[in-house]
């Protein structure tokens, strides 16, 4: 399910695509309302050749029904003149994000305004922090669709529930080293998709991001497409097994800027990371985002992007036994 995240930190192409345009069967759920299978891959050309393969309807997956009729030649798409004249919504990074991935991200900017993009600012708070949504919707789709997909499991399976899940990683020696916070209140949640309070943040939460997020910010600044950092660099991960933030903290709207990479997911619009180089020896990516199945843009605006950059550097640094 991540996709983007992932491969900003590891400079990789990662496109993660509008909801259901590629079938999510096999996949172990988080969120059918969410989860979204796409590339990750070395370049641009090489996630539209894997995209071309991958999207479309999956009988198995009836939330795909209508992939077939958003399907596009991915590869065709791809244009080292995709900027020239278009206009794209600029979101910056703030906070602590803004000294450290800021120069960079000013960087890539230039790219794009010397391949011929007109750049247009975007304010900080022109997007709602989700995330308040998103904890409600993930944790109750969490324990519905995995304790659906382990009970389909086969009769030997370790484990066939959420709650055996939890069991078993509470035992289990190198399961253990890592917090189950997001499992247990997934468990605790009772009441499944019927719940009011479920509900009404699932409604919220797509007319947040998609009419009164994306599309609007789209219409308001008549721009073709959003570009923001995908994120920061790695983080470090604690000798003690300490483990970070997660992504959908507990808290009041605000308790951090509202993230574009977010917004798409709780929306389940497109967007795609590609690397824009490195800080202290760490990847980053860019990200492009759009509204609903505009995959071929995005494809042809990051693939110019790439060409013209060349910024992606294999990380030079690595784990070695």
């Amino acid at each position: 399910r991540s996709i983007v995240g992932p491969s900003s930190v590891n400079g990789i192409v990662g496109m993660k695509p509008t909801i259901a345009l590629v079938s999510r069967r096999g996949i172990v759920p988080i969120s059918l309302n969410q989860d979204s299978s796409g590339p990750r891959t070395q370049t641009v050309r090489d996630a539209a050749m894997l995209l071309q393969v991958i999207a479309g309807t999956d009988p198995e997956d009836p939330w795909s029904e209508d992939a077939n009729l958003h399907v596009g030649d991915y590869v065709a798409a791809l244009d080292t003149t995709a900027l020239r004249d278009t206009r794209v919504g600029v979101l910056r990074p703030t906070g602590a994000s803004e000294a450290t991935v800021g120069p960079l991200f000013q960087a890539a900017l230039d790219v794009l305004s010397a391949q011929g993009a007109e750049l247009v600012e975007i304010p900080s708070d022109a997007l709602t922090d989700p995330r308040p949504e998103m904890r409600i919707i993930l944790l109750q789709d969490f324990k519905i669709d995995l304790n659906s997909y382990l009970q389909g499991l086969s009769s030997d399976a370790p484990v066939r529930s959420l709650a055996e899940l939890i069991d078993f990683s509470r035992t289990d020696p190198r399961e253990s080293m890592h917090s189950m916070d997001y499992w247990e209140d997934a468990q605790a949640t009772d009441g499944g998709r019927s719940e009011p309070r479920y509900a009404t943040a699932l409604a919220d939460g797509l007319r947040l991001t998609r009419e009164e997020g994306i599309d609007r910010v789209l219409a308001d600044y008549d721009v073709d497409v959003l570009v923001s950092p995908t994120g920061s660099p790695a983080s470090e991960i604690q000798p003690d097994g300490t483990p970070g933030v997660g992504p959908i903290p507990e808290g009041p709207r605000g308790t951090r800027p509202a993230s574009l990479t977010v917004v798409a997911a709780v929306a389940g619009y497109p967007l795609i990371s590609v690397p824009m180089g490195l800080i202290d020896g760490l990847p980053v990516g860019i990200t492009f985002a759009g509204t609903a199945w505009t995959e071929a843009r995005l494809l042809a605006v990051a693939y110019d992007y790439e060409q013209a950059s060349q910024a992606r550097i294999p990380p030079p640094m690595a784990l070695t036994n």
